[in-house]
Protein backbone atom coordinates (compact mmCIF):
# COMPACT_ATOMS: atom_id res chain seq x y z
CA UNK A 1 0.00 0.00 0.00
CA UNK A 2 1.36 3.13 -1.19
CA UNK A 3 1.74 6.36 2.05
CA UNK A 4 0.75 9.51 1.43
CA UNK A 5 3.52 11.98 1.51
CA UNK A 6 3.93 14.17 4.61
CA UNK A 7 2.82 17.30 2.58
CA UNK A 8 -0.23 16.02 1.56
CA UNK A 9 -1.12 14.24 4.89
CA UNK A 10 -0.33 17.65 6.55
CA UNK A 11 -2.54 19.60 3.49
CA UNK A 12 -5.26 17.23 3.68
CA UNK A 13 -6.08 17.47 7.59
CA UNK A 14 -6.43 21.39 7.05
CA UNK A 15 -8.52 20.89 3.75
CA UNK A 16 -11.82 19.14 5.05
CA UNK A 17 -13.36 21.34 6.91
CA UNK A 18 -15.68 22.45 4.78
CA UNK A 19 -13.51 23.37 2.00
CA UNK A 20 -14.73 21.54 -1.09
CA UNK A 21 -12.07 23.56 -3.29
CA UNK A 22 -9.15 23.27 -1.39
CA UNK A 23 -9.88 19.77 -1.06
CA UNK A 24 -9.52 19.10 -4.43
CA UNK A 25 -6.59 20.84 -4.54
CA UNK A 26 -5.27 18.68 -2.03
CA UNK A 27 -6.28 15.76 -3.35
CA UNK A 28 -4.03 16.51 -6.63
CA UNK A 29 -1.13 17.12 -4.29
CA UNK A 30 -1.26 14.12 -2.60
CA UNK A 31 -1.74 12.21 -6.07
CA UNK A 32 1.65 13.87 -6.96
CA UNK A 33 3.19 12.91 -3.92
CA UNK A 34 2.45 9.34 -3.99
CA UNK A 35 3.49 9.29 -7.74
CA UNK A 36 7.13 10.84 -5.97
CA UNK A 37 7.07 8.38 -3.86
CA UNK A 38 6.48 5.56 -6.37
CA UNK A 39 9.30 7.06 -8.87
CA UNK A 40 11.94 7.17 -5.52
CA UNK A 41 10.83 3.33 -4.73
CA UNK A 42 11.63 2.61 -8.51
CA UNK A 43 14.30 4.02 -8.81
CA UNK A 44 16.43 4.54 -6.15
CA UNK A 45 17.70 6.97 -3.26
CA UNK A 46 17.81 10.70 -4.50
CA UNK A 47 21.25 10.85 -3.55
CA UNK A 48 22.51 8.07 -6.19
CA UNK A 49 23.20 9.67 -8.94
CA UNK A 50 25.53 12.74 -6.76
CA UNK A 51 27.03 10.16 -4.68
CA UNK A 52 27.82 8.08 -7.86
CA UNK A 53 29.43 11.09 -9.38
CA UNK A 54 31.27 11.84 -6.22
CA UNK A 55 32.76 7.96 -6.67
CA UNK A 56 34.04 8.90 -10.50
CA UNK A 57 35.40 12.45 -9.86
CA UNK A 58 37.61 10.89 -6.78
CA UNK A 59 38.31 7.53 -8.73
CA UNK A 60 39.43 10.02 -11.83
CA UNK A 61 41.61 12.26 -10.02
CA UNK A 62 43.36 9.92 -7.49
CA UNK A 63 43.74 7.44 -10.29
CA UNK A 64 45.72 10.13 -12.27
CA UNK A 65 47.06 11.62 -9.20
CA UNK A 66 47.83 9.51 -6.14
CA UNK A 67 48.59 12.45 -3.97
CA UNK A 68 45.10 12.89 -3.78
CA UNK A 69 44.64 10.07 -1.49
CA UNK A 70 46.63 11.86 0.81
CA UNK A 71 45.30 11.97 4.61
CA UNK A 72 46.29 15.73 4.26
CA UNK A 73 44.60 15.84 0.79
CA UNK A 74 41.73 14.29 2.31
CA UNK A 75 41.31 16.23 5.12
CA UNK A 76 41.46 19.81 3.33
CA UNK A 77 39.23 18.05 0.89
CA UNK A 78 36.65 17.18 3.68
CA UNK A 79 37.55 20.88 5.75
CA UNK A 80 36.42 23.10 2.46
CA UNK A 81 33.16 21.16 1.81
CA UNK A 82 32.28 21.38 5.40
CA UNK A 83 32.41 25.11 5.48
CA UNK A 84 30.03 25.11 2.17
CA UNK A 85 28.02 21.93 3.21
CA UNK A 86 26.98 23.59 6.64
CA UNK A 87 25.39 26.61 4.49
CA UNK A 88 24.05 24.37 1.48
CA UNK A 89 21.89 22.55 4.43
CA UNK A 90 19.77 26.04 4.49
CA UNK A 91 19.86 26.42 0.29
CA UNK A 92 18.22 23.23 0.10
CA UNK A 93 15.10 24.35 2.34
CA UNK A 94 14.77 27.34 1.03
CA UNK A 95 15.32 25.62 -2.67
CA UNK A 96 12.45 23.18 -1.55
CA UNK A 97 10.41 26.16 -0.99
CA UNK A 98 10.95 27.61 -4.63
CA UNK A 99 13.32 29.91 -3.32
CA UNK A 100 16.97 31.12 -3.64
CA UNK A 101 19.11 33.31 -1.33
CA UNK A 102 21.84 34.90 -3.23
CA UNK A 103 23.40 36.96 -0.06
CA UNK A 104 24.61 34.27 2.18
CA UNK A 105 27.93 35.01 0.60
CA UNK A 106 28.00 38.33 2.27
CA UNK A 107 26.68 36.72 5.86
CA UNK A 108 29.40 34.04 5.54
CA UNK A 109 32.02 37.37 5.38
CA UNK A 110 30.18 39.68 7.47
CA UNK A 111 29.93 36.99 10.87
CA UNK A 112 33.70 35.92 9.99
CA UNK A 113 34.71 39.68 10.60
CA UNK A 114 32.50 40.45 13.50
CA UNK A 115 33.94 37.11 15.57
CA UNK A 116 37.42 38.22 14.74
CA UNK A 117 36.80 41.47 15.71
CA UNK A 118 34.95 41.00 18.89
CA UNK A 119 37.46 37.77 19.71
CA UNK A 120 40.07 40.18 20.38
CA UNK A 121 38.48 41.97 23.21
CA UNK A 122 36.67 39.11 24.77
CA UNK A 123 36.07 35.35 24.88
CA UNK A 124 36.06 33.46 21.99
CA UNK A 125 33.40 31.44 22.46
CA UNK A 126 31.22 34.66 23.22
CA UNK A 127 32.20 36.20 20.16
CA UNK A 128 31.31 33.43 18.14
CA UNK A 129 27.68 33.23 19.38
CA UNK A 130 27.45 36.86 19.01
CA UNK A 131 28.52 36.45 15.08
CA UNK A 132 26.11 33.29 14.66
CA UNK A 133 23.25 35.20 16.40
CA UNK A 134 23.95 37.60 13.88
CA UNK A 135 23.69 35.66 11.09
CA UNK A 136 20.11 34.77 12.21
CA UNK A 137 19.21 38.47 12.15
CA UNK A 138 20.84 39.26 8.63
CA UNK A 139 18.84 36.40 7.56
CA UNK A 140 15.80 38.08 9.85
CA UNK A 141 16.46 41.41 7.54
CA UNK A 142 16.36 39.38 4.36
CA UNK A 143 12.59 37.96 5.71
CA UNK A 144 11.04 41.35 6.88
CA UNK A 145 12.26 43.30 3.58
CA UNK A 146 10.73 40.04 1.41
CA UNK A 147 7.32 40.78 3.62
CA UNK A 148 8.05 44.44 3.41
CA UNK A 149 8.69 44.54 -1.09
CA UNK A 150 6.28 41.39 -1.33
CA UNK A 151 9.04 40.22 -3.81
CA UNK A 152 10.82 36.88 -4.48
CA UNK A 153 13.53 36.16 -2.10
CA UNK A 154 16.25 36.05 -4.96
CA UNK A 155 15.30 39.55 -5.41
CA UNK A 156 15.72 40.93 -2.27
CA UNK A 157 18.91 39.09 -1.55
CA UNK A 158 19.92 40.25 -4.82
CA UNK A 159 20.39 43.82 -3.11
CA UNK A 160 21.19 42.67 0.03
CA UNK A 161 24.30 40.23 -1.69
CA UNK A 162 25.92 43.84 -2.51
CA UNK A 163 24.82 45.28 0.70
CA UNK A 164 26.56 42.48 3.02
CA UNK A 165 29.45 42.41 0.71
CA UNK A 166 29.96 46.16 1.40
CA UNK A 167 30.09 45.50 4.42
CA UNK A 168 32.83 43.59 4.82
CA UNK A 169 34.66 45.99 3.22
CA UNK A 170 33.56 48.45 5.42
CA UNK A 171 34.52 46.56 8.52
CA UNK A 172 37.69 45.27 7.60
CA UNK A 173 38.65 48.87 6.08
CA UNK A 174 40.53 46.69 3.55
CA UNK A 175 42.74 45.09 5.97
CA UNK A 176 43.09 41.80 6.92
CA UNK A 177 42.08 40.74 10.43
CA UNK A 178 43.27 38.35 12.82
CA UNK A 179 45.66 40.42 14.48
CA UNK A 180 45.18 39.98 18.57
CA UNK A 181 43.25 37.31 18.28
CA UNK A 182 44.12 34.28 21.11
CA UNK A 183 45.32 31.60 18.97
CA UNK A 184 45.89 29.05 21.96
CA UNK A 185 42.27 29.46 23.02
CA UNK A 186 40.55 25.61 22.16
CA UNK A 187 38.62 27.24 20.26
CA UNK A 188 40.99 27.57 17.95
CA UNK A 189 42.86 24.49 18.72
CA UNK A 190 40.06 22.19 19.14
CA UNK A 191 37.18 23.51 16.81
CA UNK A 192 39.91 24.83 13.92
CA UNK A 193 41.47 21.00 14.51
CA UNK A 194 41.29 17.04 13.78
CA UNK A 195 39.12 14.71 15.67
CA UNK A 196 39.31 11.02 14.48
CA UNK A 197 41.07 11.70 11.57
CA UNK A 198 38.40 13.96 10.14
CA UNK A 199 38.29 18.40 10.65
CA UNK A 200 35.72 19.05 13.38
CA UNK A 201 34.03 21.32 11.41
CA UNK A 202 33.11 17.87 8.90
CA UNK A 203 31.59 16.25 11.88
CA UNK A 204 29.70 19.51 12.83
CA UNK A 205 28.59 19.42 9.07
CA UNK A 206 27.59 15.43 9.62
CA UNK A 207 25.83 16.28 13.15
CA UNK A 208 23.94 18.80 11.19
CA UNK A 209 22.83 17.08 7.92
CA UNK A 210 20.90 14.16 10.59
CA UNK A 211 19.16 16.70 12.54
CA UNK A 212 18.33 18.72 9.51
CA UNK A 213 17.28 15.72 7.35
CA UNK A 214 14.66 14.79 10.15
CA UNK A 215 12.94 17.83 9.89
CA UNK A 216 12.97 18.39 6.47
CA UNK A 217 11.52 14.88 6.23
CA UNK A 218 9.91 14.28 9.69
CA UNK A 219 8.91 17.21 10.66
CA UNK A 220 5.42 19.00 10.34
CA UNK A 221 7.54 22.62 9.45
CA UNK A 222 9.69 20.37 7.05
CA UNK A 223 6.31 18.95 5.08
CA UNK A 224 5.23 22.78 5.26
CA UNK A 225 8.39 23.60 3.68
CA UNK A 226 7.69 21.15 0.89
CA UNK A 227 4.14 21.62 0.61
CA UNK A 228 4.90 25.58 -0.49
CA UNK A 229 7.53 24.32 -2.90
CA UNK A 230 4.94 21.61 -4.69
CA UNK A 231 1.69 23.67 -4.60
CA UNK A 232 1.66 27.25 -2.81
CA UNK A 233 -2.06 28.32 -3.59
CA UNK A 234 -3.02 25.10 -1.93
CA UNK A 235 -0.75 26.07 0.56
CA UNK A 236 -1.89 29.04 1.06
CA UNK A 237 -5.24 27.72 1.00
CA UNK A 238 -4.92 25.35 3.51
CA UNK A 239 -3.74 28.06 6.15
CA UNK A 240 0.02 27.35 5.65
CA UNK A 241 1.70 30.64 6.90
CA UNK A 242 4.29 31.09 4.02
CA UNK A 243 5.27 34.38 4.85
CA UNK A 244 6.50 33.28 8.34
CA UNK A 245 7.73 29.88 7.41
CA UNK A 246 10.38 32.00 4.34
CA UNK A 247 11.43 34.50 7.28
CA UNK A 248 12.51 31.23 9.44
CA UNK A 249 13.95 29.46 6.98
CA UNK A 250 15.88 32.64 5.65
CA UNK A 251 16.73 33.38 9.61
CA UNK A 252 18.21 29.35 9.48
CA UNK A 253 20.26 29.56 6.32
CA UNK A 254 21.77 33.07 8.20
CA UNK A 255 22.91 31.22 11.66
CA UNK A 256 24.33 28.69 9.04
CA UNK A 257 26.06 31.03 7.37
CA UNK A 258 27.46 32.46 10.40
CA UNK A 259 28.33 28.97 12.12
CA UNK A 260 30.21 28.21 8.28
CA UNK A 261 32.10 31.54 8.93
CA UNK A 262 33.00 31.29 12.79
CA UNK A 263 34.31 27.65 11.74
CA UNK A 264 36.44 29.38 8.87
CA UNK A 265 38.00 31.84 11.51
CA UNK A 266 38.63 28.56 13.92
CA UNK A 267 40.92 27.08 11.12
CA UNK A 268 42.24 30.11 9.02
CA UNK A 269 42.90 32.03 12.21
CA UNK A 270 42.09 35.44 10.46
CA UNK A 271 40.72 36.72 6.54
CA UNK A 272 41.48 39.13 3.94
CA UNK A 273 38.42 41.34 2.84
CA UNK A 274 37.83 39.55 0.04
CA UNK A 275 36.21 36.14 2.20
CA UNK A 276 32.99 35.22 1.25
CA UNK A 277 32.71 36.74 -2.47
CA UNK A 278 31.42 34.21 -4.62
CA UNK A 279 31.10 31.63 -1.93
CA UNK A 280 27.16 31.87 -2.57
CA UNK A 281 27.53 30.38 -5.90
CA UNK A 282 29.26 27.63 -4.60
CA UNK A 283 26.53 26.61 -1.58
CA UNK A 284 23.85 26.94 -4.47
CA UNK A 285 25.97 24.64 -6.72
CA UNK A 286 26.35 22.08 -3.66
CA UNK A 287 22.53 22.36 -2.88
CA UNK A 288 21.25 21.92 -7.15
CA UNK A 289 24.57 19.01 -7.46
CA UNK A 290 23.22 17.24 -4.69
CA UNK A 291 19.57 16.74 -6.11
CA UNK A 292 17.73 19.29 -4.73
CA UNK A 293 15.33 20.49 -7.35
CA UNK A 294 14.89 24.47 -8.44
CA UNK A 295 11.29 24.55 -8.79
CA UNK A 296 10.77 23.43 -5.34
CA UNK A 297 8.73 20.71 -3.46
CA UNK A 298 11.44 18.36 -2.92
CA UNK A 299 15.15 18.93 -1.34
CA UNK A 300 17.82 16.11 -0.27
CA UNK A 301 20.34 17.78 3.00
CA UNK A 302 22.14 14.82 2.49
CA UNK A 303 22.74 15.60 -1.01
CA UNK A 304 23.70 19.30 -0.16
CA UNK A 305 26.41 17.52 1.91
CA UNK A 306 27.59 15.55 -1.29
CA UNK A 307 26.98 18.13 -3.88
CA UNK A 308 29.16 20.32 -1.55
CA UNK A 309 32.34 17.20 -1.80
CA UNK A 310 31.70 17.32 -5.06
CA UNK A 311 32.48 21.33 -5.47
CA UNK A 312 35.42 20.41 -3.01
CA UNK A 313 36.98 17.55 -5.33
CA UNK A 314 35.81 19.43 -8.48
CA UNK A 315 38.24 22.61 -6.74
CA UNK A 316 40.80 20.23 -5.72
CA UNK A 317 40.99 18.32 -9.19
CA UNK A 318 41.94 21.83 -10.91
CA UNK A 319 44.49 22.27 -8.31
CA UNK A 320 46.24 18.56 -9.36
CA UNK A 321 45.54 19.25 -12.78
CA UNK A 322 47.73 22.48 -12.76
CA UNK A 323 44.39 24.41 -14.11
CA UNK A 324 44.57 28.43 -13.77
CA UNK A 325 42.26 28.91 -10.38
CA UNK A 326 40.33 31.56 -12.62
CA UNK A 327 38.78 28.78 -13.85
CA UNK A 328 36.89 27.31 -10.89
CA UNK A 329 33.80 29.97 -11.27
CA UNK A 330 33.62 28.75 -15.07
CA UNK A 331 34.10 24.55 -13.96
CA UNK A 332 31.18 25.36 -11.35
CA UNK A 333 29.09 26.70 -13.51
CA UNK A 334 29.36 24.16 -15.92
CA UNK A 335 28.68 21.65 -13.42
CA UNK A 336 25.42 23.52 -12.60
CA UNK A 337 24.12 23.01 -15.37
CA UNK A 338 24.91 19.67 -16.15
CA UNK A 339 23.03 18.58 -12.91
CA UNK A 340 20.44 20.80 -13.60
CA UNK A 341 19.85 19.38 -17.19
CA UNK A 342 20.41 15.53 -16.32
CA UNK A 343 17.79 16.33 -13.32
CA UNK A 344 15.51 17.69 -16.15
CA UNK A 345 15.90 14.81 -18.47
CA UNK A 346 15.75 12.06 -15.41
CA UNK A 347 12.66 13.86 -14.55
CA UNK A 348 10.41 13.89 -18.20
CA UNK A 349 12.12 10.04 -18.38
CA UNK A 350 10.94 8.58 -15.30
CA UNK A 351 7.69 10.85 -15.82
CA UNK A 352 7.16 9.13 -19.44
CA UNK A 353 7.86 5.64 -17.56
CA UNK A 354 5.09 5.76 -14.77
CA UNK A 355 2.92 6.98 -17.67
CA UNK A 356 3.28 3.97 -19.72
CA UNK A 357 3.93 1.97 -16.46
CA UNK A 358 0.07 3.01 -15.82
CA UNK A 359 -1.37 2.74 -18.75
Amino acid sequence: MVQKSPAAADLEVDVVRDRPAVAAEAKRVRARGRGGQAVLKYFGLQEAVPLTALVGLVLVIGLSHPRFFANAAVVANVRAASFVAIIAFGMVFLLAMGEIDLSVGGTYGITLFVCAKLGAHMDMYLAACIAIALGAVLGLANGLLVLLFRAPIIIVTLGTYSLYAGLVSVISGGNTVGQGLPLTSSFFTRLGGNWLGLPVSGWIALLLCGILTVVLTRSRPGAMVRAIGSNRSAAAFTGIPAGRLRVYMLMLTGALAGLSGVLTLAYAEGADPSVGTGFELQVIAAAIIGGTAITGGSGSVPGGLIGALIVATINSGLVFFNVNPLWQNVVTGVVILLAVGTATLVSHGRAERLLRAND
